[in-house]
């Protein structure tokens, strides 16, 4: 992802020195060395958890189990999570967490051990509701169910299974929100209703087929998706929901028999009227952007544009709707489950989804509204709202 540049920000926005010092670092940073027993095998790792800002509310954010976890990259997580909640209005900051192991070498009870020592060694964070964690990379529902199972408190952990205090449509709502995202960027940037356009989604994990799916009933043409075997692709539009039970039992997309192949750079540079990367970070790089021909992107994944990357879209006047709004479904989500928590009160499906697309379009009208004033990009419309928003907090805080 471009880093935010608060030289640029301060060009749209009164942005006082004393908020500069509180938002160009973290508010706390905290390394815990977790060590742990696993029949035979001795595991020691470093858990990371940061609060980036706490000043719109409790920070909020993914546990990452991966191994290539580091504190700069939960840093850099931790931020995102500040203008993400700060620009569709959810009353959280912004955290993150992280554990340096790989899933893939656990099995499903070493997992949850490894869990239960997270927890054991983050208690007082996750007990005093500072951090509410959620699932990320390598984490998923069940593993939330084990947090709260240490904690018994519902409201200290989102992303659970319903049954155990979870939101129906919160596995959805990412992709729910995605695709809310796409159909009004499409009405607002290119003029067009959603109905008719083709559209390639790189990534068709859970945010991305549910993107597809949700997108294919707007009437969009879904013609390539991916994953990390390759691509397929019909130019007469592609069986989302068939696509998504051939991946859900664990069969790569590349050996789907119905479609053409593709690799996923060449999905990258089809010629559709919306790309959609949804998978990872990095992906639209220097080389990648320079062969887009898409009319319009949207970030599904967080940070998959880079900043040269960024440029090149700009250049060639391609607009780019910003992960902290294309990809906000999944918070706003966790605020829903948070609050209904917190209540007790029951929420059904639709009402989530009703929800999600409220805060969604409310967000992408003041994006626009902005790009439109100001002639600027939408990332950097969508980080001067957020930012002007959490300055407000912490004046309103006497923080500044």
């Amino acid at each position: 992802m471009p880093p935010l540049d608060m030289d640029d920000i301060s060009r749209y926005t009164a942005l006082p020195d004393d908020a500069r010092v509180l938002l160009e670092r973290p508010e706390r940073e905290l390394r815990v060395t977790m060590s742990l027993r696993l029949d035979e095998r001795l595991v020691q790792t470093d858990v990371c958890v940061v609060y980036f800002n706490t000043a719109r509310g409790p920070a909020k954010g993914g546990i990452r189990f991966w191994p290539t976890v580091t504190m700069p990259h939960v840093i850099e997580l931790a931020e995102k999570m500040v203008w993400k909640t700060a620009l569709v209005g959810i009353p959280f900051g912004g955290g993150k967490s992280g554990i340096a192991l790989d899933p893939t070498k656990f099995s499903r009870m070493q997992k949850t051990a490894v869990l239960k020592e997270f927890v054991h060694v983050l208690r007082p964070e996750l007990l005093n509701g500072m951090y509410i964690p959620a699932p990320d990379m390598g984490t998923n529902s069940a593993d939330m169910a084990v947090i709260f199972g240490e904690t018994h408190l519902p409201e200290c952990v989102t992303g659970k299974p319903p049954r155990v205090g979870g939101l129906p449509g919160r596995l959805e709502a990412t992709g729910r929100g995605l695709a809310t995202c796409v159909s009004a960027a499409a009405k607002e940037f290119l003029k067009q209703d959603l109905e008719g356009l083709t559209v390639a989604i790189q990534g068709f994990g859970n945010v991305g087929s549910w993107c597809g799916h949700f997108l294919s009933q707007r009437g969009a043409r879904v013609v390539a998706v991916s994953d990390i075997s390759g691509a397929v692709t019909a130019r007469g539009g592609l069986d989302v929901h068939k696509l998504a039970e051939w991946t859900a039992r664990g069969k790569p997309l590349d050996d789907f028999p119905d479609y053409d192949k593709l690799t996923n750079a060449e999905l990258l540079a089809m010629n559709v009227d919306i790309l959609v990367p949804a998978a990872t970070e990095n992906v639209l790089t220097g080389d990648s952007a320079s062969a887009v021909s898409a009319r319009m992107v949207v970030e599904g994944a967080n940070g998959p544009t880079t900043a040269e990357a960024d440029a090149i879209l700009g250049d060639k006047g391609i607009p780019v709707i910003p992960d902290i709004l294309a990809n906000s479904g999944g918070v706003i989500a966790s605020y829903i489950e948070w609050r209904k928590a917190k209540s007790g009160s029951l929420t059904s499906r639709d009402e989530t989804f009703d929800t999600v697309d409220e805060l969604v379009l409310s967000a992408l009208a003041r994006v626009t509204d902005f790009t439109s004033r100001r002639k600027v990009t939408p990332r950097l419309a969508a980080r001067v709202l957020a930012v002007e928003e959490v300055v407000h907090a912490m004046a309103d805080r006497g923080w500044i």
